[in-house]
């Protein structure tokens, strides 16, 4: 898989295929369908599966002091939207003057002139455009009038609800990581930078990583049980993330204990995956009473991990 990061940069061999256009934050099942398909109409044209999608995303630039972090970093989001078996990811840089594209600007000269698209795959809530003014219909007319392939694919329906990033960032804010995990392709994973802190997770035989700097969505505040990577190999961590009450300290921060792993991971970056939410950051009377839910914790991530690594988890 080939991540462009401008179509100047698109070689040859990436013109003349299938081409999907979205923001795909999160990589969740519903946008795995549509990668399913793409793929297959991409070899049926013998032609490459490209994914089009936006960095930064669009609203960054429309309504940068209301826009949320997103769920994936470009480079998450590539190599998720890879391990589908996408061909190549297109990360267009976004600005104003291309937010300015019409609808027709966009399909013309993104889609046919620099893309060379054979086919186009679409959810059917894809809208483009300035405005957002383009939208599925439109963009059927506009292939039939070029003689390209078009297909809309229905979104994937968990529980009786369609997956989106919407219902994906809801689950998080509620800390619903389990939820989470099953709506994506893969667990939700964080990362972050090591940094100093207090050394008292240390003292207390539970030596943490305080992770700083995180550019995507954190869940909600609460105790969880995940898995770590460091030089990615994975590692079972029990995972705090908020104040720490029972010390009276009230920042919030994003605390990982990686189990059975000795070493120095100051200035380093670790990934972290959330699998499930184990409790809420709680205040106890006493370091020991602290110390022996912190056991518990810990022996309650070994078995989640254990359970996640027989089911195949992805890591």
């Amino acid at each position: 898989m080939r991540l462009i990061r401008h179509l100047d940069d698109l070689p040859a061999d990436l013109r003349g295929g299938a081409v999907s256009v979205g923001n795909f934050d999160g990589v969740h099942l519903g946008h795995a369908r549509i990668i399913h398909r793409l793929i297959q109409s991409a070899r049926a044209h013998g032609g490459p599966a490209v994914a089009f999608t936006f960095d930064p995303h669009p609203a960054v630039v429309l309504r940068p002091d209301r826009v949320p972090p997103p769920l994936t970093t470009t480079e998450r989001k590539a190599d998720l939207l890879g391990r589908l078996g996408v061909d190549a990811v297109v990360a267009y840089p976004t600005n104003r003057e291309f937010l300015e594209f019409s609808a027709r600007d966009f399909f013309d000269r993104i889609l046919v002139n620099a893309l060379g698209a054979r086919a186009v795959v679409e959810g059917p809530n894809f809208f483009f455009g300035r405005d957002r003014r383009g939208n599925v219909d439109v963009l059927k007319q506009f292939c039939v009038e070029a003689s390209i392939d078009f297909e809309v694919v229905e979104p994937y329906d968990l529980d009786g609800r369609i997956i989106s990033s919407s219902r994906t960032r809801r689950c998080l804010a509620e800390g619903r990581v389990e939820e989470v995990a099953a709506m994506l392709t893969e667990p939700y994973r964080v990362h972050g930078m090591v940094v100093h802190g207090a050394g008292r997770g240390a003292s207390l035989g539970f030596p943490t990583a305080n992770v700083d700097m995180v550019p995507t969505l954190l869940p909600r505040e609460g105790i969880y049980a995940g898995r770590g990577y460091v030089e990615g190999q994975p590692v079972p961590a029990a995972i705090s993330l908020g104040p720490n009450p029972t010390f009276n300290e009230g920042k919030l921060k994003l605390e990982v204990f990686l189990l059975d792993f000795e070493g120095d991971l100051y200035g380093q970056l670790v990934e972290v995956d959330f699998l499930a939410r184990l409790r809420d950051v709680m205040r106890y009377h006493s370091v020991d009473e602290l110390l022996a839910q912190m056991h518990r914790d810990v022996e309650a991530t070994r078995q989640i991990v254990k359970h996640a690594i027989s089911q195949g988890v992805s890591s």
